[in-house]
């Protein structure tokens, strides 16, 4: 087993290429040497079924793994009771699509802590997670929840790992744009990478840390955390890529590494493919 690599959702090139379906992206990633992609439904799931059946087949032919990124506006820790349970549904449409497309993973974020105590969102997020596992008995996919990027968003590694203690079919999905920008600047050598699986590795368990679903972009940050997402282009705000994939390298782990760079998602996750297979080849 080794890292793989893609984007989240489709790069500007893709559609300068003139392709205009998602149904091309499969075959068009593997042809730039890469082997993985997040759909994303953030702005909602517009697909139908057979649409996503049908992007589900493209990628199995092109050894293309899938993940789902869920819609931005579920609300695991929402302090109105009918918008938070309206949730489950959103939760559901994604597994749906998730199941007819074959991925694996669905994403989802862990929801605000700007109007009630940490502790308090911790609480409501872990009940909605708990209603929705229970909602879904059957499924296979993993129920992915990420670390967040600003700083009154819940979504810190140890809540993360928090949650996902609850029940074995949560999964921590780790953006390191996300951690770097909340800490204004977290991540500089392979170590500090490193300590996110051996934590992962202790709390949770081996088998979560060593085939960690994670994000990678480098975020412009103010001291309230993050702002903006920037492309491999950027110097100043990070974080660097190439200490990640020396500690992917030295750990023998075997990630999913979804770049959600601005715009260039797919050339940066091949950037970060190429520099990883450098090392495995010394």
């Amino acid at each position: 087993m080794s890292a793989t690599f893609g984007p989240a959702g489709n790069s500007d090139s893709f559609y300068k290429e003139k392709h205009k379906s998602t149904l091309e992206a499969p075959k068009w990633l593997r042809e730039k040497g890469l082997d993985a992609y997040e759909y994303s439904a953030g702005n909602g799931i517009t697909g139908s079924t057979a649409t996503f059946e049908a992007i589900g087949k493209k990628a199995k032919e092109n050894g293309i793994l899938l993940s789902f990124h869920t819609p931005y506006y579920i609300s695991l820790s929402g302090i109105d009771p009918e918008k938070r349970l309206k949730s489950l549904s959103y939760i559901k449409a994604s597994l749906n699509a998730a199941e007819a497309m074959g991925a694996d993973t669905i994403v989802i974020h862990a929801g605000s802590a700007s109007k009630i105590s940490r502790s308090e969102a911790l609480s409501l997020a872990s009940d909605t997670l708990m209603r929705a596992l229970m909602d879904n008995p059957d499924t296979k996919v993993h129920f992915g929840v990420e670390t967040m990027g600003k700083k009154n968003q819940l979504g810190t590694l140890e809540e993360i790992i928090f949650l996902c203690q609850l029940d074995p079919r949560l999964y921590p999905v780790v953006d390191f744009g996300h951690l770097n920008a909340r800490e204004c600047g977290l991540f500089k050598t392979w170590e500090d990478y490193a300590h996110v699986f051996e934590v992962i590795s202790k709390k949770l368990c081996p088998e979560k840390a060593e085939f960690l679903h994670c994000h990678f972009s480098k975020i412009e940050y103010t001291s309230a955390g993050e702002k903006k997402h920037l492309t491999f282009d950027d110097a100043v705000y990070g974080p660097p890529f190439e200490p990640l994939m020396e500690a992917i390298h030295r750990l023998g782990v075997s990630p999913r590494i979804i770049c959600e760079s601005d715009g260039t998602m797919a050339e940066d996750a091949l950037a970060m493919k190429q520099y990883y297979q450098s090392l495995c080849n010394t």
